[in-house]
């Protein structure tokens, strides 16, 4: 496992981080087994983890908390977020920070993963959610300042909106915030056109998330794919999307290199780039875990194939099913 450092807080964390939201809404998450996978991750060097309070109503903080009892030792670094209030993901353009992130609301939550996670301090804390026109309010501001004052947060962050990488520029720029999980993929390359430029400026950790863009990145898709009704992305994968995201991939499969696979060529895309300082595959099974640890080894994707992944980036903009 390789190591990069998270922006301005020092940290080293590793390239491929957990991403905790399949352990709640998904289908075929089987606790037992996620528990075996995320402590294989550790063995394997991975010492980042992203979860929410939104995953299961805390649940999969719970698990997250018993990750970091049971590595007492080891240094591992919890990142969690606030829902919003409203419970809307994504906010609108619309939403008043009154309604989604009142500051009352800021430390209530902050309190709920503190317990939920059995730790003093959080390490990272995001908002879920984020419009930037929320940027000069004062009260989300005093909010945090307070309770990093107090011990109970080591550093914040915003999880950015799909599909809309500008929508916390000038959040950014208010130097309260040091870390920014955005939407980057083969797909989504839009993120290094104005964010990853700000966040090298102001020395700002990336975590890239949906590395496999909800799962269109690992080949696995066809036009016939269904999920159950309970399973979220049965709404996402409307016919609209499942269709042009099936042909996006199935365009790809050509550019795979002989003996990778093609979720490994997308994790080494997201690795190219030096302004991630990790990428958050979510992963259930041990030999998820373990394929994709190992695709953080150094070794870079050739030059001219990079080149050609960059062709195949597909700008898209929020619709009703792109939750």
């Amino acid at each position: 496992m390789q190591y990069r450092t998270f922006g301005r807080t020092g940290w080293q964390v590793s390239e491929i981080g957990y991403g905790m939201w399949g352990l709640a809404g998904w289908t075929g998450s089987d606790k037992a087994e996620v528990l075996r996978a995320l402590q294989r991750s550790v063995e394997l060097g991975c010492n980042f983890f992203d979860t929410a309070w939104g995953y299961a109503e805390g649940v999969s903080e719970q698990i997250l908390g018993q990750l970091l009892k049971d590595n007492a030792g080891k240094k591992l670094y919890a990142a969690t977020k606030i829902p919003p209030k409203n419970r809307k993901w994504p906010s609108k353009p619309d939403f008043s920070i009154d309604d989604v992130f009142p500051a009352e609301y800021i430390v209530e939550y902050t309190e709920k993963s503190l317990q939920n996670l059995g730790v003093e301090q959080i390490d990272l804390m995001q908002f879920h959610v984020w419009e930037d026109a929320w940027a000069e309010r004062d009260e989300w501001k005093e909010a945090i300042q307070k309770l990093t004052e107090q011990g109970k947060v080591s550093t914040w962050g915003v999880s950015v909106n799909r599909w809309e990488p500008d929508n916390c520029l000038n959040t950014l720029r208010t130097g309260l915030i040091d870390g920014v999980q955005v939407i980057y993929n083969i797909f989504d390359q839009n993120p290094e056109d104005n964010l990853f430029p700000l966040c090298r400026e102001l020395n700002i950790g990336v975590i890239a998330r949906v590395p496999f863009d909800e799962g269109t990145l690992t080949g696995t898709f066809t036009r016939e794919t269904t999920f159950p009704a309970d399973d979220w992305r049965s709404t996402y994968f409307v016919p609209e999307n499942l269709n042009s995201s099936v042909d996006h991939a199935d365009a790809l499969k050509p550019l795979v290199p002989q003996g990778m696979t093609m979720p490994e060529m997308a994790l080494r895309f997201i690795l190219a780039n030096p302004d991630v300082a990790t990428t958050i595959p979510g992963m259930r099974q041990i030999r998820n875990v373990e394929a994709n640890c190992a695709a953080s080894d150094g070794k870079a994707l050739p030059a001219e194939l990079l080149e050609e992944l960059k062709a195949h980036r597909w700008d898209r903009t929020p619709t009703e099913w792109s939750q």
